[in-house]
């Protein structure tokens, strides 16, 4: 996959980028299943990978961190996304007593220090806040977000899950460019349509950053009015296009210019995301898909 602009001041990223952000549910396997993704996705041509310091409960980052390590692929080539601010608990975490938010200063530099050691890198490439704390100064954060790029731990800054009133509010602080904001995006959820945010994104020059392209898996599988209607109209447009409804139903997404936050670790629903790649989606057929999700709400 040829890498593309994240945004006028981001890095370059691969098209599609894999997230570990649905990762929670492995334990003893997590290390193999690790080594398994990093090497099928980058084999695929994504070069690009999405972390958090919670994901995997906690041991995500550190995982990765091991494989990208004792693998041939330089740190370079490869780009790397963190976030914090959301935090969960976790029996390894007995401090956090309930899911909360913290966007301060003080715990995005402790959680970035520790994110650095997991993935053992000198920075990541993109840094972003994980959903708005209303309670954070942001002008103390803004701060240590601009600091912890001159110190270069930092490359970029990006977000996750703000609104577009959110987004205004932190930009007004920041003497740094904001580079991506992650939302859900897919034909089961396009609310980030009709609420505006793709719509500032494209404003501010930004690709907008579809989490969860296929609904983690509903699109497919799923048996709610809305999803069984939505997956017969991808059925019949599969077989115009001679390809499958997971890929069609990413084309959608792609013709927005966007770019897939893959979650899965199924390799064929990973294969189906970057297949959609080679599919050109008519303007009509893309309009109904869209009728038909508008129609359903």
């Amino acid at each position: 996959m040829k890498p593309i602009y994240l945004s006028d001041a981001g890095p370059k990223v691969s098209p599609a980028v894999y997230g570990f952000y649905r990762w929670n549910d492995l334990e003893n396997d997590l290390p193999q299943k690790m080594e398994e993704i990093f090497n099928f996705c980058v084999d695929l041509g994504i070069n690009t990978f999405d972390h958090a310091d919670i994901y995997g409960n906690y041991k995500c980052e550190e995982e990765f961190g091991k494989v990208l390590k004792n693998s041939a692929v330089k740190r370079e080539d490869i780009v790397l996304f963190t976030k914090a601010g959301l935090c969960e608990p976790h029996p390894s975490r007995p401090n956090i007593k309930t899911r909360y938010l913290d966007c301060s200063a003080q715990h995005i530099r402790t959680s970035l220090h520790q994110s650095l050691i997991n993935l053992k890198t000198d920075y990541v490439d993109v840094f972003l806040l994980n959903n708005l704390d209303p309670t954070t100064d942001l002008e103390e954060t803004a701060a240590e977000l601009l600091k912890l790029k001159q110190e270069g731990k930092i490359k970029t800054v990006g977000l996750s899950n703000f609104n577009v009133f959110q987004h205004q509010l932190l930009s007004s602080y920041l003497k740094l460019p904001v580079v991506t904001n992650h939302v859900e995006l897919n034909l089961l959820n396009t609310s980030a349509l009709e609420n505006g945010q793709i719509d500032y994104m494209k404003q501010k020059y930004m690709r907008p950053f579809a989490l969860a392209p296929l609904a983690e898996g509903r699109i497919a599988v799923g048996m709610d009015l809305s999803e069984v209607v939505i997956r017969e109209k991808l059925d019949v447009l599969a077989q115009k296009y001679n390809t499958n409804l997971e890929s069609i139903a990413v084309a959608w997404l792609l013709k927005l210019g966007a770019l897939p936050l893959i979650g899965t670790r199924n390799k064929s629903r990973i294969k189906n995301i970057v297949a959609a790649f080679d599919i050109e989606l008519d303007r009509q057929d893309w309009h109904n898909l869209y009728n038909s999700t508008r129609i359903l709400k």
